[in-house]
Parts: structure tokens; C-alpha cells; sequence
């Protein structure tokens, strides 16, 4: 069996261009880059997937470090480079847990990736963010009977329940994204949240900015101006200590960056590919 069996992925653009992928941030999917890959698409092969324990991928009951999802990035690449050897070398987006999966992924082999671009976020936890994703989890009533149910919960109820959130509907729309039907009948998370969340609180601690000091090829920091996640001190020392990196900070947005701003963000990555517009 090969590993990309594992996931629910899609290639799409010119399959004669250079290869790109994007990898989304936690309690995301592939779903998330729809506004965004098109722009890229009469250039660049592009590859979006559902990373582990998301979405249609499998979810196993460990293994949620960055390493093993720079793992499974490495083997699906040795996959699809069967049928295609250009997918040796990629181009490598990866917005928040998907950020930091690829820094993991270019730090072990930095000899497959041509550019990196992380977007809105830094070589070590956030603590305290990671504890506030987890409260909003805990204040959503998973498991719903129905979908209409988890629909109205999610347009009514929980913007109140998280009015202390400066994007409560943004974070509520999100969520019920992440929202699918069970086995049993019920709408539960489509993420595997026990043992993400897990590994997340076990690595918190851990920082990579010797990998990220050390990285050689042509990297974009994005951050977004309003950002939780990522702050303006975490973002100049990434600039100060990798100097040949480029910083672009986008005005109006969060830590979602693609979401929150999808036409700056285009427009970020497309000078940063030096692509015309």
C-alpha cells in the first residue's frame, strides 16, 4: 500500500510546472486553499491533501509531532515522484500548524525544497494560543443529533459563547467547517482532537530556531497584522535572525491570513515566486 492511500489529496494546475504545496493549519483541510490555489494554478502543479487526523485522511491514535507530518509529507512526495521525478523538488506554503510542519519538513530535507513560506507563525509555540484554540473547542456542545441543529449552534449560540474572541463569527464558521456526519448518525469533529491537542500541549515547549537560522533556500514569513499567533517581536527576530528572509506583515488580517485577506496573500506569494499578476 502506498502512503498517500492514507489521504484524501488533489493535484491540480500545469502538470509541466514547478511543484507547489500547501499544507493547512490545525482543524483544517485541503478545503481551506480553494480561494487561493487558482491564482497559482497556470504555473505551478499544485498538491493540497487533508494532513493526518484531519478532514478524509486517516486519523491514527499518535504520531502528531512535526516530524510525523514532515514524514508523511516526504513519502507522499516519494509516491507521486514514481510517476512524475519532479515532485523531488517542491515549492512548500504552510499556514500555521501547516507552517510549522513545513519549517520541520525543510529543516530534514532541505534538498527537496526550492522556496518556503510560512505563514502566521514562529519556531516555537504559542502557548497561551494553543490554550486559547483549546477552550474555544471545549465551549462548542459536540456531538449535535442533527446538522441543522450544529448549524443553528453555530449562527447563534456559540458567537455569544465566545464573544470575547475579537472574530467570533469567523471562528464560528470555521468550526462548523470541521463539523461531519459519524458513523452512529451524529455531527461530530472531523479532526482528531484528542490526540492533536495532545501533542500540541507536549511540544509547546519546543522551539526550532536553529532550524529555521540555518535554512538556505528563499524563504516569505507572513504575518497578519491583527496575528495572536504569530507577534510583531517573534516576527522581527525571525527577519533579524535569517536575514535573507522576506517579511511581509498584511494589513486587516489575522491569523488566518489567506482567509482574512486571500487577495494580499496571493499577491504576497506572487512577488515572492516573482509571478506576473
Amino acid at each position: 500500500m502506498k502512503h498517500i492511500e492514507n489521504f484524501q489529496y488533489q493535484i491540480s494546475g500545469n502538470s509541466s510546472g514547478p511543484k507547489l504545496v500547501f499544507l493547512h493549519g490545525l482543524m483544517g483541510s485541503a478545503a481551506n486553499w480553494r480561494r487561493i490555489t487558482p491564482a497559482f494554478q497556470a504555473e505551478f502543479h499544485i498538491l493540497t491533501f487533508d494532513q493526518r487526523g484531519h478532514g478524509r485522511s486517516f486519523h491514527p491514535a499518535s504520531g502528531y509531532q512535526p516530524s510525523d507530518f514532515a514524514s508523511d509529507l516526504r513519502l507522499i512526495l516519494d509516491d507521486l515522484k514514481a510517476d512524475d521525478p519532479g515532485w523531488e523538488h517542491i515549492h512548500l506554503v504552510g499556514h500555521s500548524m501547516g507552517g510549522r510542519n513545513a519549517l520541520e519538513f525543510a529543516g530534514h530535507f532541505a534538498q527537496r525544497v526550492k522556496s518556503l513560506v510560512i505563514e502566521d507563525i514562529g519556531p516555537e509555540s504559542a502557548s497561551n494560543n494553543i490554550g486559547g484554540i483549546e477552550k474555544l473547542v471545549e465551549l462548542v456542545d459536540a456531538p449535535f443529533a442533527s446538522r441543522e441543529e450544529a448549524k443553528r449552534f453555530f449562527e447563534v449560540e456559540y458567537p455569544q459563547r465566545i464573544a470575547f474572541n475579537p472574530q467570533p463569527k469567523v471562528v464560528s464558521q470555521f468550526f462548523f467547517t470541521n463539523i461531519e456526519q459519524r458513523p452512529d448518525g451524529t455531527y461530530d469533529w472531523r479532526f482528531a482532537k484528542e490526540p492533536i491537542f495532545a501533542a500540541l500541549n507536549e511540544a509547546r515547549h519546543v522551539d526550532r530556531w536553529e532550524i529555521f537560522k540555518n535554512l538556505k533556500m528563499p524563504v516569505l514569513v507572513v504575518r497578519g497584522e491583527t496575528s495572536g499567533e504569530l507577534d510583531k517581536k517573534t516576527f522581527a527576530k525571525m527577519l533579524q535572525v535569517l536575514p535573507t528572509a522576506v517579511g511581509r506583515e498584511i494589513p486587516g488580517a489575522g491569523h488566518w491570513v489567506h482567509f482574512d485577506q486571500p487577495d494580499a496573500f496571493i499577491g504576497a506569494l506572487k512577488e515572492f515566486f516573482d509571478l506576473k499578476s
